[in-house]
């Protein structure tokens, strides 16, 4: 009988014990996607943070070690709570009007063949166009306070609702809207229980879209017309090469962001949990 060395059985076991680490791996990083998310941060942060200190020049750009000690000094800057209390505002503002006009506009387009051949090629034209080419117009009309402001954001977002709003409605199935009027629902229940369950993931991807559209409505506004807000310190600290408490300005608007995209993520996750 030939004897197996014991290198040969040592190799198997560590490549047997390769073998079982990768898929146990895999099998965890699929179970907690959070923990991968982190890992491309960190790594994105870390690739910054190396190429900010030997590579880039500290007048354009910081590393985030630098961004995130500097962030209490930002605040404490003088006018910057108020700016950022203002921007938050009016991005609030600006996508809950956009929300309750898009969605309903969407709807009466989307459920009416004549509506929709007749309004829907002039929203995707607008929709199309560059609005910042109107901006002098929205200056013109609400001046150069808040309201210019969400206006312009209302712009911005609400094009984006109204056309994943028809495209959800596109996507339901005629026999449901025939099957729920056999059984005597109304058009309160059929709204209710028929077309806004299957218009729920085209409504909140054009919520998001959305959301986008409003906060850079509201920062080109304030960066060209304003004297009050994030994008007017933004510009301000660019102009004097402040790269850090720039920055550290863009990571405070990135959290509004992040704090209303996870609202609406958990909205979608409670009306779309029948799914």
């Amino acid at each position: 009988m030939t004897s197996i060395p014991s290198n040969s059985m040592t190799t198997g076991s560590a490549a047997g014990r390769d073998a079982g680490i990768l898929p146990s791996a895999r099998r965890f990083l699929l179970r907690h996607p959070g923990v991968m998310r982190l890992g491309v941060v960190v790594v994105m942060l870390l690739i910054w943070e190396i190429a900010a200190r030997f590579f880039m020049d500290p007048l354009f750009i910081s590393p985030p070690s630098r961004v995130f000690a500097s962030l209490g000094g930002v605040l404490d800057a003088e006018g910057v709570p108020n700016a950022l209390r203002l921007t938050f505002f009016e991005l609030a503002v600006g996508f809950a009007i956009a929300v309750a006009v898009g969605l309903p506009l969407g709807l009466a387009i989307g459920l009416q063949p004549f509506a929709r051949r007749s309004f829907m090629p002039i929203v995707l034209l607008i929709y199309g166009m560059p609005k910042i080419t109107i901006l002098p117009l929205f200056i013109l009309f609400f001046g150069i306070g808040p309201a210019a402001k969400i206006a312009f954001g209302v712009a911005h977002g609400i094009f984006p609702i109204i056309v994943t709003v028809v495209a959800g409605v596109q996507n339901l199935k005629p026999i449901l809207l025939i099957s729920a009027r056999s059984m005597g629902a109304n058009r309160w229940h059929i709204l209710r229980w028929v077309i806004f369950p299957h218009m729920i993931p085209s409504f909140f991807a054009g919520m998001r879209l959305g959301l986008s559209g409003v906060l850079l409505g509201v920062l080109l506004a304030e960066l060209y017309v304003s004297t009050a807000g994030i994008g007017y310190f933004t510009t301000m600290f660019t102009e004097n090469f402040q790269p850090t408490k720039l920055f550290g300005l863009i990571a405070m608007l990135a959290a509004m962001a992040i704090a209303l995209n996870e609202i609406v993520r958990r909205a979608e996750h409670r009306f779309s949990r029948w799914r």
